[in-house]
């Protein structure tokens, strides 16, 4: 059984593959915060901005198989027969909570390409084309290898040469967002014009306006 949040395509709006149509399935629940109000100043991410709480989201729900839930993503692709590769951004909340082996082969047999974006704290399993950690300061950090390391910054504790030497293939500074944005933002920009190996990450849905 799986439990999701929502499942719907737009564009990959962080990262490597910022701007890349794709299909996202985000699951419901995770390890550092209960997603209610109420418990944000015990979260060890109280700056999350996501909303990963039950199951009453567009498409959400308890799916019973992995091959349902495959198929429910597929359906939201929109060319099935186009040239580009279908690709899923698995996300949460926490998405190594229920990703799992079935989950992967589901998914491929769809033709994805699967991404997930994690808060590093569990294993991954084997088969995951693109991964994606985002360290947060409190929070153990079990996941020291992937393709990318997008750093909510500034983190206090969460320092960005913490993580620079972990075997990631891109290094990416985003910005905090909230109240405090703009200066989150200049902070980040000296400090990638100081750190050439880090990259400035933007969060393009939220400038596009978009999902």
């Amino acid at each position: 059984m799986y439990r999701v949040k929502e499942i719907f395509y737009s564009i990959q709006g962080e990262g490597y593959y910022s701007g890349r149509p794709a299909v996202f399935c985000r699951f419901a629940g995770c390890n550092l915060w209960s997603g209610h109000e109420e418990d944000r100043t015990e979260a060890l991410c109280p700056f999350c901005d996501t909303d990963f709480v039950g199951t009453d989201g567009t498409y959400g729900g308890s799916y019973e198989t992995a091959r349902i839930l495959a198929g429910q993503i597929r359906a939201l692709w929109p060319e099935p027969e186009a040239k580009a590769k279908p690709f899923v951004v698995c996300t949460g909340g926490e998405p190594l909570l229920q990703l799992d082996d079935a989950l992967i082969a589901a998914l491929h047999d769809e033709e994805f390409e699967i991404a997930v974006e994690t808060n590093g704290t569990l294993k991954a399993p084997g088969g995951i084309d693109w991964i994606c950690v985002s360290p947060k300061a409190e929070a153990d950090l079990l996941l020291t290898s992937g393709d990318e390391l997008k750093l909510v910054y500034p983190q206090t504790g969460a320092e960005p040469d913490k993580y620079e030497l972990l075997d990631f293939r891109h290094f990416f500074l985003q910005p905090m967002d909230g109240p405090n944005c703009d200066d989150a933002a200049a902070q980040a920009l000296a400090y990638v014009l100081m750190h050439p190996r880090w990259r400035i990450g933007l969060q393009l849905h939220k400038i596009l306006h978009v999902q």
